[in-house]
């Protein structure tokens, strides 16, 4: 780790880690918004929806925007997906070699990381459709007992079955986020140094497994211990930071704002998308801050899980022994 970031520190080195640790999904943050629908009908006439227009006159054309949307969400949910399974093996190569060079390990590994992307993608389907039986199956059986149309009457079943669905679901999360794990920790390195499937690998890992359980519960275990200290420390850094940051840019836009208001500006097409810019402005910029501080954290656990299976795998281990023969670039095991 202290070859990567320290010996010698090269900023450039460690904006790079960066790129491809956020690219890699390495960062390990997520979320999302909950949106409500009514619950109620919608009002014809009111104070808020009077004289509102959907787009484009809410027929064919607004049917059609909606799903031109949707098909370039899906596009570049897997363009994305293509990006995130090439980094994956350039922060392999990048951890194994002790130097990053992005444009040089992408043209690495190109076979396995669709091999890769393949799996990602069909992984991805089943979850998909899996959740979608798993609420469907439960939204279904309830409507079918008439548990909806009189909820006070059978709260208890509702409540009762509304904790199974919740259980499932998490251990579901808890199995695919187990399955992600092992497959990126222990699969990745055989497809590096052997062209093996991702089903060939797991067959592998699964036999290891098997023969060694408590070592690998042991690392799974100490693995989730590591990652919470250290998304609390670097939550607290990447805090830290962005508020001292956050001050001179929040002074700026009120003064801008209220520069605005003074000259007579008003919220129009204009100065919404000027505003919509700033602000995606500000969040790139947030999230740079958070990738660049998070580079330690990109590095340590795919040494620290190369480091543990290198003692039940010997390519990897041989590889890891191996000091580069090119000291500004290393060897990258074929």
């Amino acid at each position: 780790m202290r070859r990567h970031l320290f010996q010698p520190f090269q900023f450039s080195q460690w904006i790079r880690l960066a790129i491809v640790g956020f690219l890699a999904g390495e960062l390990g943050s997520g979320g999302g918004l909950g949106v409500r629908s009514p619950s109620g009908p919608i009002p014809q006439q009111g104070p808020v929806l009077q004289g509102m227009r959907l787009p484009f006159g809410g027929g064919a054309l607004f049917i059609l925007a909606i799903g031109v949307l949707v098909l370039l969400a899906l596009i570049l949910t897997i363009v994305f997906v293509y990006i995130s399974c090439r980094m994956r093996f350039v922060l392999f190569d990048s951890v194994l070699n002790g130097r990053c060079r992005i444009r040089d390990f992408w043209r690495q590994r190109g076979d396995v990381a669709f091999q890769y992307f393949v799996f990602q993608l069909l992984f991805l389907l089943c979850t998909f459709i899996g959740m979608v039986l798993l609420f469907g199956i439960a939204f279904g059986f309830a409507f079918g007992m008439g548990w909806f149309s009189n909820p006070g009457n059978h709260l208890l079943p509702l409540l009762l079955g509304g904790g199974v669905v919740v259980l499932i679901f998490l251990l579901s999360l808890i199995a695919i986020g187990l399955v992600q794990v092992l497959v990126k920790d222990f699969v990745i390195p055989q497809m590096a140094f052997e062209n093996v499937s991702v089903g060939e690998g797991w067959r592998r890992l699964w036999a290891m497994m098997k023969t060694e359980k408590g070592g690998y519960a042991g690392y799974i275990g100490m693995k989730i211990v590591l990652s919470l200290v250290t998304a609390i420390l670097l939550g607290v850094a990447a805090l830290v930071v962005i508020l001292l940051l956050l001050i001179p840019v929040g002074g700026v836009g009120a003064i801008t704002v209220l520069a605005g208001r003074a000259a007579g500006l008003t919220w129009n097409p204009l100065t919404v998308a000027i505003a919509i810019v700033a602000v995606g402005i500000v969040l790139i910029a947030l999230i740079a801050i958070a990738a660049l501080i998070s580079v330690p954290a990109i590095v340590f656990f795919p040494a620290y899980s190369m480091h543990f299976f290198a003692e039940r795998y010997p390519a990897l281990r041989t590889a890891l022994n191996s000091p580069p023969s090119n000291p500004d670039l290393g060897t990258v095991p074929t």
